[in-house]
C-alpha cells in the first residue's frame, strides 16, 4: 500500500527528516546522527513532547488524514448512457429538448415522519467546540442557510461557553454561544436544510438537548457514537490555566491538570504553553439507546439523528440495526482517516475503517435488514468528500440506502477563504489569486448578483465567507446535475448502484460494484448476438 507520508516527519508537525534516505517503516533517517539539529518528529518531541500528539497550531488549522488506501472512491467511474432518462417529471418525454442537464432536479427530503427539504445533498461535518468553527460561524451558519443544506453544531458548545449558567443541578439555564450559533442560522433560513445540535456524553448531562428544544426551539438532535477521524472523545487546546480550571470544574478531563501545582508552575515558567479538554468515550447499548431517543421525542425533538464513526462491522450492525428500531430519521456514518479541528494525527492516520470499505458493509447491512421488511433509516455517508462526483458515487455506491454526503473540512474551505478575502480588501491586500478576478465584491464572486436578485439590498450584509459557502454549493450542483443527466438520472432517487463501475478487481471484489470489463457484457452481448 502507497502511503507517501513520513511517519516521522510531515507538514501537519512541521517536522522534516535530515536525511534523504529514509526507513519506510519507522520514518527514521538511514543514518542517524549523534549531534543532529534536527528536525524530525523524534527531535522534536525529545523537548516537546505530547504537543507533537496533535496538528498545529490549533485554532487556525484544519488537519485530515492522508494515507493511501487500497481501495477510494477514485477507483470507481461514472457511467454516462446515449439513451433513456429516468427521474423526469410526470408525463414528460425523453428527448433532446426535455433532458438538458439544468433540468436535473438536486432536492431531496430525508427523515422519518417529519421530513426535512434539502437543496443538495449535503451534511455538514459536525463544527463544534474547536476555535475554527466558534470564529467562523457566522460564515458558516450563513452559508449553510442560504444554500439550503444541513448545518451540524458539533459536541461540546455548551459545555465550553465561557457565558455558560448551569443550575444547582448542573444543568444549563443559559448559554450564550449556542444561543448565538443557533439565531445565526435561523436569520436566514427558508424552510430548505436544518440545524443540527449534536450531542455527545457531557452535552447529555449539561442538558443541552432540553436548553436546545425548550429554549431555542431546535428542532433536530443528534446523538453521537464517533467520527472517522478519532476512536476518543473530542479535544480542544486551552491557553490559560484559568480557562483550563474552570473546564475541570466543569467535569471536563483536562491534561496535563491544572489543579498540581507542578503543572501549573511549569505553565508559568512557560515550558507548558497549552492545556487540553477531552471528552469522555461513550458506552452504548440497545435498552439506553431507544430510551433516549424517545427521550428526545418527548422533549419535543421532530427529528432525531445518529452520527457514527468508522468503527468495524459489529459497531455499524448496532448503528443501523437500532436505528432502524427506534425510526430514527438520519444515520450519519463517517469512514477513516477523517478530518477534523484537533484530533491525536497517528490516530487519525492509522485507525478506523476507511470510507468505501465501510460504505459496502453498510450497503450489505442495509440489504440484509431489507431483506426481513424493516425500515432502513436514511443514510448519509462521510470520509474524505469535497466534489460533485464524490457526491455522485457515494449515493450510487449505497444506493438506494444513501440519500446524502456528509462534507468536513471541504464545506468550511468556502467560509474561511470568503471571510479572508473581506479581510484582503479592508486591507487593501488582494492575493493575486484573487485579484485577477477583480477587486470589487460583485467582480470576485460569481454569484454576487444571483444573490443580489434573491436578497436584495441585503446581500451587502451577508458574510463573504457565507457568499463563498454558497458558491461553492452552486458549482457542487452544476457539477452534480451534469454528471447525473450524463447518467440520464433527473432526479437523485434513481441513482443507482449500476451507474458506476469499478476500476479494478479489488474494487469489485469490495463492493461487488460491477468490474469495468464485466458492466452491462451480458447486454451488449445481446445485442452483438441479435
Amino acid at each position: 500500500m502507497a502511503n507517501l507520508a513520513r511517519p516521522n516527519a510531515g507538514d501537519i508537525s512541521q517536522t522534516a527528516n535530515r536525511s534523504r534516505d529514509v526507513v519506510p517503516q519507522s520514518g527514521i533517517c538511514s543514518r542517524c546522527i549523534d549531534g543532529c539539529t534536527g528536525n524530525c518528529e523524534i527531535f522534536k518531541s525529545t523537548f516537546r513532547g505530547r504537543e507533537l500528539i496533535y496538528p498545529g497550531p490549533f485554532g487556525s488549522i484544519t488537519a485530515g488524514g492522508d494515507k493511501d488506501y487500497p481501495v477510494d472512491l477514485s477507483h470507481f467511474n461514472i457511467q454516462g448512457y446515449a439513451l433513456g432518462a429516468e427521474g423526469l417529471p410526470e408525463g414528460v418525454e425523453p428527448s433532446p429538448d426535455t433532458t438538458l442537464f439544468t433540468f436535473v432536479n438536486t432536492e431531496l427530503e430525508i427523515g422519518n415522519v417529519n421530513k426535512e427539504k434539502l437543496r443538495m445533498p449535503i451534511i455538514s461535518g459536525a463544527l463544534g467546540s474547536t476555535e475554527v468553527a466558534r470564529r467562523n460561524w457566522e460564515h458558516f451558519a450563513v452559508g449553510a442557510a442560504i444554500s439550503g443544506v444541513v448545518l451540524t453544531c458539533g459536541e461540546n458548545v455548551c459545555g465550553i461557553d465561557p457565558g455558560l449558567q448551569l443550575n444547582d443541578k448542573g444543568k444549563i439555564v443559559e448559554s450564550p454561544e449556542l444561543r448565538r450559533r443557533v439565531d445565526i442560522y435561523r436569520r436566514y433560513y427558508d424552510g430548505y436544510g436544518d440545524i443540527h445540535v449534536q450531542m455527545n456524553v457531557e452535552d447529555t448531562r449539561f442538558g443541552v438537548a432540553e436548553y436546545a428544544i425548550e429554549k431555542l426551539g431546535v428542532e433536530t438532535i443528534e446523538l453521537k457514537w464517533g467520527q472517522g477521524a478519532k476512536c476518543i472523545g473530542g479535544e480542544i487546546k486551552v491557553d490559560s490555566l484559568e480557562r483550563a480550571l474552570e473546564l475541570q470544574r466543569r467535569g471536563y478531563l483536562i491534561t496535563p491538570d491544572p489543579s498540581r501545582r507542578d503543572i501549573q508552575q511549569a505553565f508559568k515558567d512557560g515550558a507548558l504553553k497549552q492545556f487540553e479538554r477531552h471528552s469522555r468515550l461513550g458506552f452504548i447499548d440497545r435498552e439506553s439507546f431507544a430510551a433516549e431517543v424517545e427521550r428526545l421525542r418527548k422533549l419535543g425533538a421532530k427529528r432525531v439523528t445518529l452520527k457514527t464513526g468508522a468503527y468495524p462491522m459489529r459497531e455499524l450492525a448496532m448503528a443501523i440495526k437500532w436505528s432502524s428500531d427506534a425510526g430514527i430519521d438520519l444515520l450519519t456514518i463517517d469512514g477513516a482517516p477523517g478530518g477534523t479541528g484537533m484530533s491525536p494525527w497517528r490516530m487519525m492516520v492509522e485507525w478506523g475503517v476507511p470510507t468505501v470499505y465501510l460504505e459496502a458493509m453498510t450497503y450489505e447491512l442495509c440489504q440484509a435488514l431489507a431483506a426481513k421488511g424493516a425500515y432502513i433509516p436514511d443514510i448519509a455517508i462521510g470520509g474524505g468528500l469535497s466534489t460533485e462526483d464524490h457526491i455522485f458515487k457515494v449515493i450510487a455506491l449505497g444506493a438506494p440506502y444513501v440519500k446524502a454526503a456528509c462534507l468536513g473540512r471541504a464545506i468550511m474551505i468556502p467560509g474561511m477563504v470568503g471571510k479572508n478575502i473581506a479581510q484582503w480588501l479592508k486591507e487593501g491586500n488582494l492575493p493575486r489569486t484573487v485579484s485577477q478576478f477583480g477587486e470589487t465584491v460583485p467582480e470576485i464572486f460569481v454569484t454576487y448578483e444571483t444573490l443580489k436578485d434573491r436578497f436584495g439590498s441585503e446581500v451587502d450584509e451577508l458574510p463573504l465567507g457565507a457568499i463563498g459557502w454558497y458558491t461553492y454549493v452552486d458549482k457542487l450542483r452544476v457539477g452534480l446535475q451534469q454528471l447525473m443527466a450524463g447518467s440520464r438520472n433527473f432526479r437523485l432517487s434513481t441513482i443507482s448502484r449500476k451507474d458506476i463501475m469499478a476500476l479494478t478487481r479489488e474494487a469489485a471484489d469490495v463492493t461487488g460494484i460491477d468490474y469495468v470489463m464485466d458492466a452491462y457484457r451480458e447486454e451488449a452481448m445481446a445485442i452483438i448476438n441479435s
